[in-house]
């Protein structure tokens, strides 16, 4: 989510240690033909060049994956005014629904690939798959063909970048891991400030056809510095498995679970739906209309690095919960605003806030699992569970919108939704560490 900035995340890596050899009880020769026959890797953390290279590897990753996905406000308003003219915005708002659910749903499957050492397999794939689907796009001139292309190829295509964008720096970082994560995930927004500018930019000068191709030829390009310099270090020795529905026992996990789904069921329809709200109000023209999803990405980009790195000071939850709350009164804030200033700013607070929410929940599953090895398992049962909310909300959103042919419904379905995950998340609190408000949760 967005999204989206998982340290810690869907993997656990046994490595080998000084203290697993010192717990090796045999003589003094044994001792040394084992060391000579199995020497202990440089397991050095936090620092190297090849470790930050993974970081700008993973960078491009989210850039390409979240990034892209975080462009399709662009193509929402694009669609309704030109290429599927007539069609209603909840139909048209499916195609980035696609996208979203398949790129959290595929993690299911990505995460047990990248534990049996395909990694470089699925961000290859992903490298011929993302720009193949975007080509398809621009070749697109029907409601299915533009399904398959942009909401089927994209989605699976960003679904095999994600996982191993937060898989692969664990493996490379301990203290620093919170700054590496939050710098590599910062891709994600820039891609959503970059992608839509070159589209509109592009649209107009050359067409739909080419503007598209070109966003592929960027994907293909920027993926391609990920596979030269990305080199995972080391196999995990234990399999994760697919399920845990134990997990659903614990009642701070469920609720969790609920209150992702509630979340991600009502935030992307401002990014989805803010331009063309913006616009066909007339509160902005089309060209200003156009940069409103690249400021909120902007703005996003400080909105994931700042909460993530007091979140090891204050704790993830204690974070997590306000950035929640706050994203929540500006979409009720939505309503209200009808001026150019107003829908600048708003825009980019939503993007700032909302940074937090997309970033910071795996922050707080890593501190609500007590046992790591489960932690992969646990983290993708919620991915499961947020999936379906990315993928029925929008068009929900559109639905609406159709039905009344106003923005009322669509923002208080989206305020609502929110309001009802900072509770949720509120109450995880309240399970985890009582009314102690100074607790590091």
């Amino acid at each position: 989510m967005g999204s989206n900035t998982l340290d810690l995340e869907q993997k656990v890596f046994t490595e080998p240690s000084a203290a697993q050899h010192d717990g090796i009880v045999t003589s003094p020769k044994t001792s040394d033909s084992v060391a000579e026959k199995e020497p202990e890797p440089d397991l050095t953390y936090d620092t190297g060049l090849k470790a930050w290279l993974q970081v700008l590897g993973s960078f491009f990753l989210f850039f390409n994956s979240w990034g892209v996905i975080n462009t399709w406000g662009a193509y929402q308003t694009y669609y309704e005014q030109e290429l599927l003219v007539g069609t209603s915005s909840s139909t048209i708002a499916w195609i980035g629904s696609l996208q979203s659910f398949l790129l959290m749903m595929i993690g299911v499957i990505t995460g047990p690939l990248f534990d049996a050492g395909y990694f470089r397999a699925l961000i290859s794939f992903a490298a011929f798959l993302l720009p193949f689907g975007l080509m398809m796009t621009s070749l697109a001139t029907k409601y299915w063909q533009l399904i398959l292309s942009q909401g089927v190829c994209v989605g699976l295509a960003a679904g095999c970048l994600f996982v191993p964008s937060v898989a692969i720096l664990p493996q490379y970082f301990r203290k620093k891991k919170g700054l590496a994560n939050g710098l590599a995930a910062s891709g994600s927004s820039i891609g959503g400030v970059v992608y839509p500018i070159m589209f509109d930019q592009l649209q107009k000068k050359v067409g739909f056809a080419w503007a598209t191709r070109a966003l592929g030829f960027v994907c293909f390009g920027t993926i391609c510095i990920s596979v030269s310099i990305m080199r995972a270090r080391f196999q995990p020795k234990e399999k994760r498995k697919l399920w845990q529905l134990s997990s659903f026992k614990e009642p701070a996990f469920t609720i969790f679970a609920v209150a992702m789904f509630m979340g991600f069921l009502g935030f992307y329809n401002f990014l989805f739906y803010v331009q063309s709200y913006a616009i066909q109000t007339g509160i902005v023209d089309s060209n200003l209309g156009f940069y409103l999803l690249s400021m909120l990405n902007a703005a996003s980009t400080c909105g994931r690095i700042g909460p993530n790195f007091l979140a090891d000071h204050v704790g993830p939850l204690n974070m997590l919960t306000p950035a929640v709350t706050i994203t929540a009164i500006l979409a009720f804030v939505w309503i209200r605003v009808h001026t150019v200033p107003g829908i600048i700013i708003l825009a980019v607070f939503y993007g700032f806030f909302s940074g937090g929410f997309v970033s910071l929940p795996p922050v707080v599953m890593a501190t609500m699992t007590s046992d790591v090895r489960n932690l992969g398992t646990r983290m993708g049962m919620v991915f499961a569970v947020t999936s379906i909310g990315l993928l029925i909300g929008t068009p929900i959103g559109g639905a609406i919108l159709s039905d009344t042919n106003e923005y009322l419904g669509v923002q208080l379905f989206t305020s609502c939704c929110l309001t009802t995950s900072a509770c949720l998340f509120t109450t995880v609190r309240f399970l985890r560490s009582g009314p102690n408000l100074r607790s590091k949760t």
